[in-house]
């Protein structure tokens, strides 16, 4: 019971930071929607492509840019981590009596958390874009889930990093892990468009999959076909990265 206080109440302080230090929230909130129309305007004619699966460029961006979105949230939930270890706030918690399980937690909860408010704002975004809601409330939902998914991944990713460097000079790094590992996956073209090693790398890439999961609603219906691989990849990345976040707890020392 007193894990869970403590989780919830690191979780809390997190999400009560956003208005007091809107700094380190709104790039989650600008990046997305910037891309979103960036890609939107001179990528449109993609469309006319043979075989692609999208009606409109904003069906087949806004998903990719809300779990970018989701990403960011999780970033700049650990970059809170980074800037409490600078400030010597961190090392009251791991020198409290507490599990540090609790401490992992509830950074990760308020990861979650925060992914909610890209999610509601790229969705507000693709009903101005007129993008089509082909899987109805399920689309919307395995959107979601993959929008949470995201920011738990991008929370133990920028976690892990943030208690091995200490600094918040570590935050270039946690924003490239994420682009990276969106960009060379099948988030600006179809697998079956791209050549060469691009082909070979989005193919093995479970970010493929993801997207996938959160982008089926907008080009038909929701199907478990498409589902059960997201689910999968996330479940596996979610392994991976958690258990690189609780070493990462289990090395720091006050």
């Amino acid at each position: 019971m007193a894990s869970t206080q403590v989780a919830l109440g690191i979780a809390g302080r997190s999400l009560k930071l956003i208005p007091r230090l809107p700094s380190t929230f709104i790039p989650s909130l600008v990046m997305p929607v910037f891309l979103t129309i960036a890609f939107s305007g001179p990528f449109s004619g993609l469309v006319r492509l043979p075989g692609f699966p999208a009606v409109k460029i904003i069906d087949w961006v806004v998903p990719m840019t809300t779990l970018m979105g989701s990403a960011f949230a999780g970033v700049t939930t650990g970059m809170g981590v980074a800037r409490d270890l600078e400030t010597g706030f961190y090392d009251r918690l791991l020198a409290s009596p507490v599990k540090r399980s609790a401490l992992i937690g509830g950074t990760l909860l308020a990861a979650v958390c925060r992914a909610l408010i890209p999610i509601c704002l790229l969705l507000v975004v693709a009903l101005i874009g007129r993008a089509h809601f082909f899987g109805g409330l399920a689309g919307i939902g395995v959107l979601a889930l993959a929008g949470f998914g995201m920011a738990f991944l991008a929370g133990c990713w920028a976690m892990s990093l943030a208690l091995r460097f200490k600094s918040l000079q570590a935050a270039p790094l946690m924003a490239v892990g994420i682009f990276i590992t969106v960009f060379l996956s099948t988030a600006q073209m179809p697998l079956e468009f791209l050549t060469g090693w691009l082909h070979t790398v989005a193919r093995f890439n479970p970010m493929t999959n993801i997207l996938a999961l959160a982008r089926q609603g907008f080009l038909g219906d929701v199907t478990w076909q498409h589902t059960w691989p997201g689910l999968v990849s996330l479940a596996g990345m979610a392994t991976l990265l958690f258990a690189f976040a609780a070493r990462s707890m289990q090395k720091v020392i006050p």
